[in-house]
């Protein structure tokens, strides 16, 4: 494998960054709704702006192809 096949295999597949940003989201959603004990409001809170964030990664691309 020539190291150009090395650099072209690694980095995240298209749309992990939805992913990771909804699991980031919902983990400090879920610690501010523990903290201020209002779960419901935080957890979404937190999956709207996971999903943002997830989606902005993914269209600015992070050095991925």
């Amino acid at each position: 494998m020539s190291d150009e096949e090395k650099s072209e295999s690694k980095g995240f597949a298209k749309g992990t960054g939805v992913g990771i940003g909804v699991a980031l989201g919902l983990a400090v959603g879920a610690a501010l709704g523990i903290a201020t004990e209002n779960l419901a409001l935080w957890l979404g809170i937190g999956l709207a702006v996971g999903i943002a964030a997830g989606g902005a990664f993914d269209v600015r691309g992070g050095g991925r192809k």
